[in-house]
């Protein structure tokens, strides 16, 4: 198990505020398509020490909520291990894709998510950069106002999840 050499193939998108979802307001979301080769009988594991290694301990594993959230306090990784998930971003004006074993998903702080389907026994790994924990907001529950001032605070992470300092983050998420 081990990441896909580079140049690593990066898909952006850039996503407006929606509806009590701030999103992100100058980051856009990043897809790494096959960022890591699936094998072995613990895949998550590949993941797990791929953003450690790179600064961003993983945090869990397990799905995607079935409902509109965000964190407006950190960034997020996504590494999908097992099955496929079509994920609805940025909120119901946003961007739906469909994340298959090996892809790599990073969401800047305030990007809305909610899981539309699923195939399969979906596993995914989720991390945040060293020193963020992330706090969970719903359109209905949160101050658009105040979750995009807080989303404004997040600072810049220290490295690239798949490919650390340097990475293609950086060339997508300027200071």
């Amino acid at each position: 198990m081990k990441a896909v050499s580079e140049p690593q193939r990066v898909v952006a998108h850039l996503l407006a505020p929606d509806a009590g979802i701030p999103n992100h307001p100058r980051w856009p979301l990043l897809v790494y398509p096959g960022a890591v080769a699936i094998a072995g009988a613990d895949p998550a594991a590949a993941f797990e020490a791929l953003f450690a290694r790179n600064g961003w301990p993983p945090a869990w594993r397990d799905g995607v909520f079935p409902y509109h959230h965000f964190h407006d306090n950190a960034h997020e990784a996504l590494g999908v291990y097992a099955g496929e998930v079509t994920v609805q971003f940025g909120g119901e004006g946003g961007v739906a894709l469909t994340a298959r074993p090996g892809d790599v998903l990073v969401l800047p702080a305030g990007t809305g998510h909610k899981k539309l389907a699923s195939r399969g026994a979906l596993g995914i790994v989720g991390a945040y950069p060293a020193g963020q924990h992330p706090r969970t907001g719903t359109p209905e529950a949160s101050s658009i106002a105040r979750s995009r001032a807080a989303v404004a605070r997040v600072p810049l992470p220290g490295s690239d999840p798949v490919h650390g300092p340097g990475g293609p983050l950086f060339a997508h998420w300027r200071a």
